[in-house]
């Protein structure tokens, strides 16, 4: 369908899982190869402080389709079925008359990873369906459509999943109702070896730079991640022209962002769940030539909650009232507004794998806060101090920002009704099974596991007759 720029616009929404803000090219802290996305961020506003509320893969994508904080839609923790009756954007939009779509990494359907997700609520309106619950093996992957049997990937799972992308635009174009497409990507979320040779070429281990805040780390780890995000940013090149050869590029919001960052070695530590920039700051850019100002930078804080109402909002669509996020369609088209001076970050769930218990914070447009809940734990300067190397938490000179950042955050807690529990005591609340790791057990049912290992051991054999 093709729209003027006054219109409800076609939505492309596109997702990676564990990816940091830092690592594309355009931002210039690390040697990422990402000419298309450094393209797309100059044909754009790019957001420099998008903040992954919960930086932990369920219970942020949860947030991003509902607009509710997690104590709120209930996926505190991976691996926890998101209810039926919350709002999500794929329900509105729907009910305004777009059709929807889903394509890739869902993780909001409960313990069983592999499992099939019938036509129906459970798809949190989303129709056309392409979709696998959670699956990080991207040579040996699958989805299902309409029908309980696997469909089987032939290679690296991103190509595919954008090549369902670009068949689903092409028919999509010829509708008389405007789209909505999510499409989720896997990596670079580990293994991060698990990428085509031809991008794992391009990063020597010994040729990796490190970031200033990490002092030991894998450089072949490193590698693999940052290959992984130049094979995301050639397939996300390839949506680009697709876009742009199908005639939908004016009539297309097009956003790319990610559910949370990854430490990859900073502070000595990897993975997400953390207050660090690594784990919480997310790229956010967004594009629709003639509404987003091009070649934009926004820096107030931009908390992923606030998505489903923004997008909403930007599609002439009334959010739900019990979206807790806020409708700021004006920051993405540089007209005036309020502008949000804050945005929390917590993890309500922790394993025993950890050496930390669940946290509280705060970002604002500066500064990171974050505590526990018996002493305050971390607070930088961002402006000053962009690798974060100087915690100023115990400082006697940061007192009054401290008490400023804490009293931020208890504004914060208050709104969200959060009385900062404990792992168990959140547990116990919405009756989630945890194991002695304190962790939601997750699962794939035998026979999709034997023919990933089927297909992984084929693979193996190929690899070394070559």
């Amino acid at each position: 369908m093709s729209t003027s720029a006054s219109q409800s616009p076609n939505v492309i929404f596109v997702f990676a899982d564990q990816l940091r803000a830092s690592s594309l090219g355009h931002v210039g802290q690390e040697r990422v190869i990402t000419p298309n996305l450094d393209t797309f961020a100059s044909q754009g506003t790019r957001f420099t402080r998008a903040v992954a509320n919960a930086p932990l893969c369920s219970p942020m994508r949860a947030s991003i389709i509902t607009g509710l904080h997690p104590l709120s839609h209930g996926v505190v923790t991976n691996d926890v079925p998101l209810r039926e009756d919350v709002p999500t954007v794929a329900k509105s939009l729907k009910a305004a008359g777009y059709t929807t779509a889903y394509i890739g990494k869902w993780h909001l359907d409960g313990a069983d990873r592999g499992g099939f997700i019938p036509p129906g609520p459970r798809r949190q309106g989303f129709d056309y369906w392409a979709a696998c619950n959670c699956n990080h093996s991207y040579f040996e992957s699958f989805y299902y459509t309409d029908s309980p049997q696997p469909i089987w990937n032939e290679g690296y799972e991103p190509t595919v999943q954008t090549d369902l992308a670009i068949e689903y635009l092409r028919q999509a174009r010829e509708q008389e109702q405007p789209f909505c497409l999510f499409l989720s990507w896997g990596p670079p979320h580990c293994p991060y070896g698990h990428v085509p040779a031809r991008f794992l070429r391009i990063y020597p281990p010994d040729e990796i730079v490190l970031r200033p805040n990490v002092v030991e780390a894998d450089r072949e780890t490193i590698g693999g991640y940052y290959a992984h995000v130049t094979a995301l940013d050639w397939n996300f090149g390839r949506l680009m022209q697709a876009i742009d050869e199908l005639g939908l590029t004016e009539s297309t919001l097009l956003i790319f962002t990610s559910d949370h960052g990854d430490m990859l070695f900073s502070q000595g530590r990897g993975w997400k769940n953390k207050p660090w920039h690594e784990s919480v700051i997310v790229p956010f850019i967004a594009r629709w030539p003639g509404r987003v100002p091009a070649g934009a930078l926004e820096n107030a804080p931009f908390g992923l909650v606030n998505v489903a109402p923004t997008l909403l909002s930007l599609c002439g669509v009334q959010a739900p009232p019990e979206m807790e996020g806020t409708a700021l369609p004006h920051i993405l088209l540089g007209t005036p507004g309020a502008r949000p001076r804050s945005t929390p970050i917590y993890i309500h769930m922790t394993s025993r794998r950890f050496s930390f218990t669940e946290w509280r914070g705060v970002v604002t447009e500066s500064h990171t806060y974050a505590r526990f809940r018996e002493r305050p734990w971390v607070l930088y300067n961002d402006l000053a101090d962009p690798y974060q190397l100087r915690n100023l938490v115990d400082e006697p000179t940061a007192s009054c920002l401290r008490d400023e950042m804490e009293a931020n955050l208890a504004d914060w807690l208050e709104r969200m009704h959060d009385p900062f529990e404990t792992t168990r005591e959140v547990a116990s609340r919405f009756a989630l099974s945890v194991n002695d790791e304190l962790i939601v057990p997750f699962y794939y049912q035998p026979e999709i596991l034997a023919e990933m290992r089927r297909r992984t051991a084929d693979r193996d054999t190929r690899m070394a007759e070559a």
